[in-house]
């Protein structure tokens, strides 16, 4: 499988404790959040999050660090990375 690199691209980290606890890494923009889906552009392209109950509790651009607590049921990274039209641009069109 080949590996999706970005120029200048920071690294990507993720670490999901207990489906509860998650940390990300190179996150460059948060697109959208609400308590069921957190829709993110990261070094290595989109991802969404989705559960129950989410909440942001530490977001650092400066750094790319994101904390997120709840319940969480899914992470899905979006086909085509930067530029391509994310997940809202597929919903809303």
């Amino acid at each position: 499988m080949e590996e999706k690199r970005f120029p200048g691209s920071a690294p990507h980290h993720l670490i999901l404790e207990e489906r509860e606890n998650l940390s990300v890494s190179g996150v460059v923009e948060v697109r959208s959040f609400d308590e069921n889906t957190i829709v993110m552009e990261t070094s290595r392209g989109v991802l969404v999050v989705q559960g129950e109950d989410l909440h942001i509790e530490k977001l650092s651009l400066d750094g790319g660090d994101l904390k997120v607590e709840g319940e969480i049921d899914s992470l899905t990274y979006e086909e085509g990375g930067r530029g391509k039209g994310g997940f809202l641009s597929r919903l809303l069109g």
